[in-house]
């Protein structure tokens, strides 16, 4: 077995496990260190302008954290492409004013590590320990976004989560209300939990249209909507609160139901909270990913009570690199982080020094 087949094996392992240990962590993550050290160039190079080497590195929290641009400047991989592999893009063009590509791109030469990635956590922070539930996907499907992960994760949710008759609401026709608002009747007639799932922006469209129609659901307890990736300059922007509470309203879904998930396309795994009756809810991740909270330039961790941008260290990123320097605010909270939004004024130009300087690292 060669040595990415072996360590895609013992990844899917520690995924299936219960937890770990910061131990078991740290061996792991150290492996995968050592392996992307090795075989990503461009990471080589930065970790070397660092000093930072397999030799020196002893926990995770050593690692250097690669800026999320990066995947917009180059290629980020330790295997060779192959036809098989699956390329996710990111969606935005943010990354053209510093004269990088307008894409980030996450190379995944198979996707079993992904999936599992996101079923387990789906299982025990969604569903709940409840096996399927009827869905109704509010985004577009795989064949429309071959290269979005969101639309990779939702159709997962839906063979692995969702029961036969779970549909997608929004096409290239655009959002099927008629369609939605039949599933929703349905599921208040015969009382069977229904679970709504897409982007945040979507779910606008949904509670605009209803309101323009005069219409609202109760639906049966137990259902439960999922909502991701904010509004994207595609729908009207709603403060948290008010979003909550007008989904909560016009659904009739308690908003300990209505959960966030906050990914990325750079990350191989999600965090979710617990609901959104308090906000800003608290963020968390399964136990093969973690989080620092640091100063952009220098990639110290912040002072315990201060403000810092977001590191995650996936161990599911087997194959770009397990740890990057986001461009979110955060805060610890018992439990996880709050998410407080994007970094802007000094902490932004030092994420967009930190891409700057891994760029001219990689190129040397």
């Amino acid at each position: 077995m060669d040595k990415a087949a072996s360590l895609v094996a013992d990844l899917l392992a520690f995924i299936a496990m219960d937890g770990c240990t910061d131990d078991q962590f740290d061996q792991l993550a150290l492996r995968l260190f050592a392996y992307q050290y090795e075989s990503n160039a461009p990471f080589r190079s930065f970790c070397q302008r660092r000093g930072a080497t397999p030799r020196n590195v002893k926990t995770w929290s050593d690692i250097p954290a690669v800026p999320i641009d990066a995947f917009k400047a180059m290629e980020l991989r330790s295997e060779p492409a192959s036809p098989a592999e699956r390329v996710f893009m990111t969606s935005g063009t943010t990354g053209q004013a510093k004269g990088l590509s307008a894409r980030g791109r996450h190379f995944h030469p198979q996707l079993d590590v992904y999936d599992l990635s996101m079923t387990r956590n789906f299982a025990q922070r969604f569903m709940r320990g409840v096996q399927r539930l009827p869905m109704g996907i509010l985004f577009p499907d795989e064949q429309a976004m071959p290269n979005s992960s969101l639309a990779h994760y939702l159709a997962l949710a839906r063979s692995e989560f969702g029961t036969q008759d779970s549909r997608y609401w929004l096409t290239s026709e655009g959002l099927d209300m008629p369609g939605l608002c039949a599933a929703l009747q349905e599921a208040e007639r015969n009382g069977q939990p229904y679970a709504l799932l897409g982007a945040s922006f979507s779910l606008v469209h949904v509670m605009d249209a209803l309101r323009a129609e005069g219409r609202s659901f109760r639906l049966p307890a137990g259902s439960r909507i999922l909502d991701t990736g904010g509004y994207k300059g595609q729908s009207r922007e709603l403060p948290l609160e008010a979003f909550y509470a007008e989904l909560s309203q016009l659904l009739g879904v308690p908003r300990t139901h209505c959960i966030n998930m906050y990914g990325m396309t750079e990350l191989s795994t999600q965090f979710y909270d617990d609901g959104n009756a308090t906000l800003p809810s608290v963020k968390s991740g399964p136990h093969w990913i973690r989080s620092r909270l640091v100063e952009p330039i220098t990639g110290r961790s912040v002072a315990p009570g201060e403000r810092g941008i977001l590191v995650h260290c996936d161990l599911a990123n087997y194959n770009a690199v397990t740890t990057i320097l986001t461009e979110d605010v955060g805060l610890w909270a018992d439990g996880g982080f709050l998410l407080l939004g994007r970094a802007e004024g000094a902490a932004a130009k030092g994420c967009s020094l930190a891409v700057e300087e891994f760029v001219k690292a990689a190129a040397a």
